[in-house]
C-alpha cells in the first residue's frame, strides 16, 4: 500500500504506555471482557441510504477464535465484571511502533475522506470516529479494552482500540501478512462505526431481547458481513486515489479467509459448529469484501436481505 508520505487523522488518541490502575477484570473473571462490551440502549432508530440497512454489531472481531467465548455474550452485560479505575500516568510509546502509528493514521483518514463523500452524497454528515491506540489494557465506553481481544469498536463512546501489537499477532497467528491485510482490519472496524451512525444498533438491541442465542449468531453473521463490504467500498477508493499496490487486494482477501469462523474454529478445536457462527465462514467474508471492492458502492452491502 503506497501510503507513505500521506497525511494522517487528526483522531488518533494514542494511549501506548500508559499504564497504572488497571485492576483486572473484577469478580466476574472467567476470562476477557465478560460483560464488559454491550450494545448502549436507546438512540436513533434505523434509517435508509447506503444499502437501506437494519442490522447489528458485534465489537470483537475475532475474540471467539482467541477465546472461546461467543462475543454476543459481552454485548449483554451479563457478568458481574467491574471497570478499572481510569488513573493512569502516560510514558512515551516505543518509538519502534511509531512507523505503525503513522500507517493506522493515513488509513483513517482515507476512511474518513470515503465517507465523508458517501454521507455527503445523501445529505448527511459523517461523525468521524476516535481510533484509540493503547498497550495492554485501556478503559473504553463499553468496559475494559484489552489486547488479547483483537480490535473492536465501542459504540458508546463511538471509539476504535486497537493495541498496535494485534497486527504482528495477524501476521503469525493467522496467517495474514502484509500491510493492506492491516488496512482492511481497520476498516472493518470502521464499518461498524458507519453501521452505528446509521442508526440501527438501537433496532437490533430492543430486537434481540426476543432471540434466541442461534438467531442473534445469524443476524451478527449479516452485521460482521457487511462491514466487510463496507472495508470493500474503501478498498476500491484506496484504489481510485493510487494507494494500491500489487497484491494488496489479495492480502485483504486472504486475511478475510483466515478469520472465517469455520476456519478459526477447525484451527482452535478441529472441527467447525455452523449454529455457533457470528462472523460469517471465510467464503462468506471472502465474497462480501470483493462485493464491496468491485461495486465501490456501499448500496452493494445489503446482506439483511436474502441469504448471504
Amino acid at each position: 500500500m503506497k501510503w507513505r508520505g500521506r497525511a494522517g487523522s487528526s483522531n488518533i488518541e494514542d494511549r501506548r504506555g500508559a499504564r497504572g490502575g488497571m485492576g483486572g477484570f473484577g469478580t466476574g473473571g472467567g476470562g476477557l471482557g465478560r460483560g464488559g462490551f454491550r450494545i448502549p440502549t436507546g438512540g436513533r432508530t434505523a434509517r435508509g441510504g447506503m444499502g437501506s440497512v437494519i442490522g447489528i454489531i458485534v465489537v470483537l472481531g475475532i475474540i471467539w477464535f482467541i477465546t472461546g467465548q461467543n462475543p454476543l455474550d459481552m454485548l449483554a452485560g451479563n457478568s458481574g465484571s467491574s471497570a478499572p479505575s481510569t488513573q493512569s500516568s502516560y510514558l512515551p510509546a516505543d518509538g519502534s511502533e511509531d512507523e505503525l502509528r503513522n500507517f493506522v493514521g493515513v488509513v483513517v483518514k482515507e476512511t474518513e475522506d470515503l465517507w465523508n463523500q458517501q454521507f455527503s452524497a445523501i445529505g448527511e454528515t459523517y461523525a468521524e470516529p476516535q481510533v484509540v491506540l493503547f498497550t495492554g489494557q485501556t478503559q473504553s465506553g463499553c468496559g475494559v479494552a484489552d489486547a488479547r481481544t483483537g480490535p473492536f469498536y465501542c459504540p458508546e463512546d463511538q471509539q476504535v482500540y486497537i493495541d498496535l501489537g494485534f497486527y504482528d499477532q495477524l501476521r503469525t497467528q493467522f496467517g495474514a501478512p502484509g500491510d493492506f491485510a492491516q488496512a482492511y482490519v481497520l476498516a472493518h472496524e470502521i464499518g461498524h462505526h458507519v453501521q452505528n451512525v446509521l442508526g440501527v444498533l438501537p433496532e437490533f438491541n430492543r430486537a434481540r431481547q426476543s432471540m434466541s442465542q442461534e438467531q442473534a449468531n445469524a443476524y451478527s453473521v449479516r452485521v460482521e458481513l457487511q462491514a466487510d463490504c463496507y472495508a470493500g467500498v474503501w478498498a476500491n477508493f484506496a484504489g481510485q486515489e493510487d494507494l494500491l499496490e500489487n497484491g494488496d487486494i489479495e492480502e485483504a482477501i486472504n486475511a478475510a479467509d483466515q478469520i472465517g469462523d469455520d476456519t478459526l474454529q477447525k484451527r482452535m478445536q478441529g472441527y467447525a459448529v455452523p449454529k455457533t457462527f457470528n462472523h460469517g465462514t471465510s467464503e462468506q467474508r471472502k465474497t462480501w469484501f470483493e462485493t464491496g471492492y468491485r461495486s465501490g458502492d456501499p448500496g452493494s452491502c445489503d446482506t439483511f436481505s436474502g441469504t448471504v
